[in-house]
């Protein structure tokens, strides 16, 4: 007689469950489609990737604002963020 209730219980749980990440997934996606890639804004060992010869990926720039490394930017802010060198780049900055 319990195991009734305790599986009912257990298939709701199981639905919202899985409804809530159905609804996370959506807004995820959108968020990671309105990025573009900013090179030379990134603080040293903070880049999201590429940082050029001798590193390896994300978190590997040597310097701050180094011009072959990027990070991920909301779209279209790029071009608008200010450093200390100039303004973010959308492709790699010649050091």
């Amino acid at each position: 007689m319990i195991t009734r209730p305790l599986a009912i219980t257990a298939l709701a749980l199981g639905a919202l469950a899985a409804g809530s990440a159905m609804a996370q997934d959506k807004p995820m996606a959108d968020k990671t489609a309105a990025m573009e890639k900013c090179y030379g804004v990134s603080m040293a060992g903070k880049n999201d990737c590429a940082a050029g010869p001798g590193t390896t990926c994300a978190g590997t720039s040597k310097v701050d604002y180094q011009g072959n490394a990027w990070k991920n930017v909301p779209a279209g802010t790029c071009v608008t963020i200010k450093t200390p060198k100039g303004t973010g780049s959308l492709t790699p900055i010649k050091s």
